[in-house]
C-alpha cells in the first residue's frame, strides 16, 4: 500500500490552523495508562500530541512520513522526531507504554500498523486512536458550510475521508475495546481562523492545484461571521490496553 502524504506541501498552514485536543481526552487516556516511561506518537504531523505527551512521559518518540511537517513541529528536550511510516519502524520490540494516533489512522494500512503496534508495545500498553468529525457553528453558517464541504470540495476528498465521517466505525479494531465517553473540541475562532482551517484541508489544496485558485475566500463572503464564534468538532476515540490479536 502506497503512503499517502497530502500535507507536506502546506505544512505551515496545517500547523497554524489545526484545532487542539481537550485536556479531558488526555486525562481519560492517561487514566488507563500504567507507566509513563516512553510513548510513541505515530503520524505526529506538527507534533501537537507529542508536545502534550512530553509533559507526562520521560521520553516521546514522534514519527511522520513528512519532513516538511516535522520542520514545523514543536520541540522539547524529551521528544525525538524521526521520518518513519506507521507500518514499519526501526523501534526495538516492547518499549512503549502508550501509542497514539490522532486524525491519521484513515491513511494507514491498518493491518500492518496493528502488527507493528503489537511488536513495539510493552505488555499492558495503551493504544489510543482518535479523530474529529465535521464541525458545526450555528444553523445559518452550517447550511453554507455543509454545501461547501460536500459539493464544492466533494470531488477533492480522498476516499479515506468517509472513514472519518463514520468516526472510524468502519475501520477494523481487533482488540478488546475500552468504553469511552463523548468528547468534543470547542474553539473560539475569528473568520480568519476558520478560513485558515478550511485552507488547511487536503481537499482544498487539491482544489487549488486543479483549478488555480483558493475557493475559501468566495465561501467566506457568503457567510455572516463577525468577531469570535464557537466552533465545535465532535471527537471520537478508540482505546485498548489489550494489544493482542
Amino acid at each position: 500500500m502506497s503512503q499517502k502524504d497530502y500535507f507536506s506541501g502546506h505544512a505551515k498552514i496545517y500547523a497554524a490552523f489545526r484545532p487542539t485536543y481537550p485536556k479531558e481526552l488526555y486525562d481519560f487516556i492517561f487514566k488507563h495508562t500504567k507507566n509513563f516511561d516512553r510513548a510513541w506518537d505515530c503520524a505526529t504531523g506538527n507534533g501537537q500530541v507529542a508536545t502534550v505527551l512530553s509533559k507526562y512521559f520521560k521520553d516521546v518518540c514522534a514519527t511522520d512520513i513528512s519532513q516538511q511537517q516535522l520542520e514545523h513541529a514543536a520541540n522539547a528536550d524529551n521528544i525525538t522526531y524521526t521520518i518513519q511510516p506507521a507500518e514499519k519502524t526501526n523501534f526495538s520490540d516492547g518499549q512503549f507504554d502508550l501509542i497514539t494516533v490522532a486524525q491519521a489512522l484513515h491513511w494507514f494500512d491498518t493491518t500492518a500498523f496493528y502488527a507493528e503496534a503489537i511488536r513495539v508495545a510493552k505488555p499492558g500498553a495503551v493504544l489510543a486512536l482518535w479523530g474529529y468529525a465535521v464541525c458545526n457553528i450555528n444553523p445559518e453558517i452550517d447550511k453554507h458550510f455543509y454545501h461547501f464541504y460536500r459539493e464544492t470540495m466533494g470531488a477533492y476528498w480522498d476516499n479515506a475521508r468517509t472513514l472519518v465521517e463514520n468516526e472510524y466505525r468502519d475501520i477494523s479494531f481487533p482488540f478488546e475495546e475500552i468504553p469511552v465517553p463523548k468528547f468534543s473540541i470547542q474553539v473560539q475562532w475569528t473568520a480568519d481562523d476558520f478560513a485558515g482551517y478550511l485552507t488547511s484541508w487536503s481537499a482544498t489544496q487539491k482544489f487549488i492545484k486543479a483549478n488555480g485558485y483558493n475557493p475559501v475566500p468566495e465561501f467566506m463572503n457568503k457567510i455572516d461571521w463577525i468577531g469570535l464564534k464557537t466552533v465545535t468538532f465532535p471527537l471520537f476515540l478508540r482505546l485498548t490496553k489489550t494489544l493482542e490479536i
